[in-house]
């Protein structure tokens, strides 16, 4: 019988199983799907995520898959820049800030996994078509059941089964529906040739007059020059698109918004009309729980606390959830005092970030800027907004979200 069990092979999943074998605990992944495939666009990895997926000896394979983002650009609906700023390496941090494709991310984590498990264990640490459906436990063990009739016992049963997990549904039965609060978003990659700095991140304009996010996830090659560019389109609705993170959008719903953003640096019209696909889904979160562990079984990732995709931390949140997780099952053994143990660490820490991403997001500075101009050109930004003004709104949220720099750097592994 495995130690642990995983339920859910994504991102935070991976990664809670590729930690769980640095420390020499095994476990079983049980995923919903019936096969991987690469799904998904693109998303960031701030530094603090990518030092714990470099710890994990990952590093080196996703630089290679990724471009390392050298600096954040905000502008207003009409071009012109409002601030710019370095950011990993380039502003400091002893580790990159990664924009990559999210099916590169997790073929990469699911390679080693792989890997590592035949190579100590001869067994293979993920099994596909196991849809949760549900979960008992004792005073020994816990059972987690599945749709297609079949069950595991474990010591631990860990819920990595994100959004709509089924273990969170289980606890929390009055829960209802993640919360929607007025914005639909539109997300694509499309190849195009490299804008500003060709590691450059952009967002422009604000959500009462469509807001974009871009950002290259692929280098180019030598063929055509061209670069891979994910992009997030945002607008007011007061409908929410279906939640379902493949549900395919259409592009006409969303291209009138942005019909003028057409900038010397970077058409984002064309950016939309040359897209390779469209897909479309709402904002949404769900309300932070007093608690996440019940017993022998707890939440980690979207499961425990899903946020807003703002500031590249969904992803990040769900990874060092899995690091620290590991590192108090390590120190605790396997036991419900270590997740006990998780959830003290982490239940705030996360909860604060959910509830900034609704608040004070880094793109707040767009809103000041556009409501403070009445959404016209202005002639000098610092007639609208000062720079120490401008510094604090992302100095905060950095401290919030757990990558300051200096303090990344100074603290512990969070395994240890």
């Amino acid at each position: 019988m495995d130690e642990v069990v995983i339920i859910g092979a994504g991102i935070t999943g991976l990664t809670l199983a590729l930690s769980l074998h640095q420390v020499g605990i095994r476990c079983r992944v049980y995923e919903a799907a019936a096969e991987i495939r690469k799904l998904g666009v693109g998303i960031n990895l701030q530094p603090h995520g990518v030092r714990e997926l470099t710890e994990l000896g990952l590093g080196e394979a996703l630089e290679q898959v990724a471009v390392a983002t050298s600096e954040m650009g905000f502008y207003n609906r009409f071009g012109q820049l409002i601030c710019s700023e370095p950011r990993g390496r380039a502003a400091g941090y002893d580790w990159p800030q990664l924009s990559i494709h999210r099916g590169e991310l997790h073929a990469v984590q699911l390679n080693a996994l792989r890997e590592r498990y035949r190579a100590q264990w001869g067994t293979e640490p993920v099994l596909l078509d196991h849809r949760c459906s549900g979960f008992e436990q004792d005073e020994r063990s816990v059972t987690v059941h599945f749709a297609n009739q079949a069950s595991v016992r474990a010591p631990l049963a860990i819920a990595c089964d994100g959004i709509h997990s089924a273990v969170r549904a289980q606890l929390f039965p009055r829960e209802g529906p993640p919360a929607f609060h007025g914005i639909n978003m539109w997300r694509g990659v499309t190849r195009i040739k490299p804008f500003l700095s060709g590691t450059s991140m952009v967002q422009v304009g604000w959500l009462d007059v469509g807001k974009m996010v871009a950002y290259p996830i692929q280098t180019g090659t030598a063929a055509d020059g061209l670069q891979l560019v994910n992009w997030t389109a945002e607008l007011r609705s007061p409908d929410a698109a279906m939640v379902d993170w493949n549900r395919n959008g259409r592009l006409d719903d969303v291209l009138p918004t942005f019909a003028s953003f057409r900038f010397p640096w970077l058409d984002v019209a064309g950016l939309l009309e040359q897209a390779e696909a469209v897909l479309e889904y709402p904002m949404v979160d769900r309300d932070p729980l007093p608690r996440w562990t019940h017993g022998r079984i707890t939440l980690l990732g979207d499961a425990a606390h899903p946020m807003y995709p703002r500031g590249g931390n969904g992803a990040v949140q769900g990874i060092i959830d899995a690091r620290v997780l590991a590192g108090c099952l390590r120190r605790e053994s396997v036991s419900p005092a270590a997740l006990t143990a998780y959830e003290t660490v982490r239940l705030k820490a996360a909860n604060d970030v959910v509830l900034m991403n609704r608040a004070a997001p880094p793109d707040t500075i767009l809103k000041l800027v556009h409501e403070r101009t009445g959404d016209r050109p202005f002639e000098r930004i610092e007639d609208v907004i000062g720079a120490e003004e401008l510094a604090a709104v992302g100095d905060r949220y950095k401290r919030v979200a757990g990558f300051e720099r200096d303090s990344l750097r100074q603290r512990a592994s969070l395994i240890a």
